[in-house]
């Protein structure tokens, strides 16, 4: 249950980061599988997908930890160690070379060749190689900086959810 939980929250924020996807069809000069492959090695696009997941997954995993204690303070160490290997083994396992995969046509419907030629020289320049190494960090300071947002918003949720499963008549 707190696995899943945490998996997920990890997915909901993937899909944000992602942004919304549409039923668009392919672009009239879309780019080749070749041509998205290579704007996704320009970008390292697996590394970068790798270290986000991570950092995600870290982050999720300590701000995780302090709600699971407070909703059942019963749970021991060696419970939140399980936990934590089990978050390590689904990291560990994630199947990062077939999403890329996925995410080709979606970029093919989404971008022309041109475009997508545009962006492998963009992310190839010394600036969109900044981009690249900056991103990683500005999104885990985001992360940072909105948390306790969220968690304010989670918690008020949950706390009118209970309050109306409390006011509901029981059966």
């Amino acid at each position: 249950m707190k696995l899943k939980s945490l998996l997920s929250a990890c997915l909901l924020v993937l899909s944000l980061c992602a942004g919304a996807q549409t039923t668009a069809s392919t672009a009239p000069d879309a780019a080749s599988k070749e041509d998205v492959k290579k704007l996704f090695d320009v970008m390292a696009s697996r590394e970068q997908m790798a270290q986000m997941m991570q950092q995600l997954f870290e982050q999720m995993r300590n701000l995780s930890r302090e709600q699971v204690k407070k909703r059942h303070p019963d749970i021991t160490e060696a419970d939140l160690a399980r936990m934590d290997r089990q978050s390590e083994e689904l990291l560990k396992n994630f199947p990062l070379d077939e999403m890329l995969s996925d995410m080709v046509p979606v970029y093919q419907r989404h971008f022309t060749k041109s475009e997508i030629d545009a962006l492998t020289a963009f992310y190839g320049s010394p600036a969109g190689q900044k981009f690249l190494h900056e991103m990683p960090a500005v999104t885990a300071e985001t992360m940072q900086a909105v948390y306790p947002r969220i968690q304010t918003e989670v918690d008020a949720a949950l706390k009118r959810v209970e309050e109306k499963n409390a006011d509901a008549p029981q059966k």
